[in-house]
């Protein structure tokens, strides 16, 4: 396929001032592995996390997030920082925090997951061939589906709550604490609740409520729901 795509490119290098405009062998190597690239992004974010996760928002980050770190690695080679470099954009991306919200654990997997593909893709050396590079995207892959599809790995969300039904909160009243959120928040799978901080005061607590992510609750994921006044002064 390499020679075949060559041969449809000109020959040798094109040089203006002393600056190289154009590369064949190098441009044909950056669109064959971009193109492999973003393929195996869109089986990962689009196929597998998005069908289950219906989040467009991460899909968009995730997608430029891949397509930007390839980019550096790729056209950044030459400087000859491959494990370093990579190894920063891990620590650079790996702590990515929004001032809105913390991101949760798996999306933060899958933002791992993302940066490491796009950097093995990019940083590949001459002595790997692209069959070796596929048959590791493909393992990623197929361990990702078998994960997200065929085990059925349960998706359990936080959500932090201002209680202000203080009798609720004793252990013999565990199956009313969860009857009345289940009420009150429309959660219908409560795995369970932690119990915070406690104002006797103004008779409110600091509950985290664990639910099982489904179709039916995802829109409530990285939100916070206040019931009573949230203001200590």
């Amino acid at each position: 396929m390499m020679n075949l795509l060559s041969m449809m490119l000109p020959d040798g290098n094109l040089e203006i001032a002393g600056m190289e405009i154009f590369n064949s062998a190098g441009f044909l190597e950056l669109v064959i592995r971009f193109s492999m690239n973003l393929g195996v992004i869109f089986l990962l974010v689009r196929w597998l996390y998005y069908s289950v996760s219906k989040r467009k928002d991460y899909l968009f980050t995730y997608i430029l997030i891949s397509c930007i770190v390839f980019l550096l690695c790729f056209l950044l080679e030459s400087v000859k920082l491959q494990i370093g470099f990579a190894l920063g954009l891990f620590a650079i991306f790996g702590i990515i925090r929004y001032r809105t919200h913390s991101i949760p654990p798996k999306e933060m997997t899958y933002l791992f997951l993302i940066i490491g593909v796009s950097v093995i893709n990019a940083l590949a050396n001459k002595k790997t061939s692209i069959a070796e590079v596929l048959f590791t995207d493909l393992v990623i892959v197929l361990i990702t589906y078998g994960l997200e599809k065929v085990w059925l790995l349960k998706s359990v969300a936080a959500k932090r709550i201002t209680y202000e039904k203080i009798d609720l909160i004793r252990p013999e009243n565990y199956n009313l604490l969860i009857a009345d959120l289940t009420a009150r928040t429309g959660l219908t799978n409560i795995q369970k609740v932690e119990i915070g901080e406690i104002n006797f005061l103004r008779d409110t607590c600091k509950i985290v409520v664990y639910f099982e992510v489904n179709s039916a609750n995802r829109n409530q994921v990285d939100q916070t729901d206040n019931y009573g006044d949230d203001d200590d002064e």
